[in-house]
């Protein structure tokens, strides 16, 4: 049930999807992978909208350069772990859910403990090796994965729900090269906001996921495009599933 508070702090989305779907994303608890620049906007989104329970986990701390797109973190917060600066400001964005931030490295042998009691998966990393982890766990587990990424003024986003789409495997068979790339914080905006609008979707049963198709944001056109992808039968990661 809904308290009095929470009513009036969700008032203009009840307005969307009523008291019984706001009940459902306090129900609902989220693993969001990395406190970054798009951790940032997922976890702040979240957070706002009334998801129940949130776990954010990151290893790294806060520094100068993350400032541009991390909006997490302050310029007082360099040097601090970034979950304890997320901490600190979602629970200041809405002292009416859970929050637990993990300083923590996201790898094989701690995967599925981070993962304990989560409902949804957010992809907020900047690397294909921890992503493909996620991505393993989250078919393990048949939770959903929303998937995200920037590199300057593009992104991509997509839906993966065990049994039902293409997993990452499926999309991205290979990990591209890793590298340094360009961040512009307005493109985490869009990218981190299309991931939250996925998973309130996925958690109310409303509108058309992003399954088996890669969103593609390119800010220099405003302009997306689609690509379809098809479940591969041989994929290496989610063919017994």
């Amino acid at each position: 049930m809904l308290t009095d508070a929470e009513k009036s702090r969700y008032s203009r989305q009840i307005r969307l999807f009523g008291e019984e779907g706001q009940e459902k994303l306090k129900e609902t608890a989220v693993f969001i992978a990395g406190a970054g620049g798009l951790g940032s906007i997922v976890s702040i989104y979240m957070a706002a909208a009334g998801f129940g329970r949130i776990r954010i986990v990151d290893c790294d701390r806060v520094e100068l350069s993350n400032l541009n797109r991390q909006v997490l973190h302050w310029s007082d917060d360099v040097g601090r772990n970034k979950v304890e600066s997320a901490l600190e400001t979602l629970r200041g964005i809405n002292p009416e859910i859970e929050v637990e931030a993990l300083v923590e490295t996201i790898a094989k042998d701690s995967i599925d403990r981070l993962l304990e009691g989560s409902d949804l998966i957010m992809d907020a990393m900047d690397n294909f090796p921890t992503r493909y982890l996620l991505n393993q766990a989250a078919l393990r587990r048949g939770l959903p994965l929303f998937h995200g990424a920037i590199s300057g003024l593009q992104g991509q986003a997509a839906t993966i729900v065990p049994g039902r789409s293409a997993c990452l495997k499926c999309i991205f068979p290979r990990a591209p090269p890793a590298t340094t790339f360009p961040a512009f914080g307005a493109t985490c905006g869009v990218i981190g906001s299309i991931q939250v609008t996925e998973a309130m979707k996925y958690v109310l049963g409303r509108g058309q996921l992003l399954q088996n198709r890669l969103l593609l944001w390119d800010g220099l056109s405003a302009s997306m495009d689609e690509v379809v992808c098809e479940r591969n039968p041989g994929c290496e990661a989610c063919h017994e599933y």
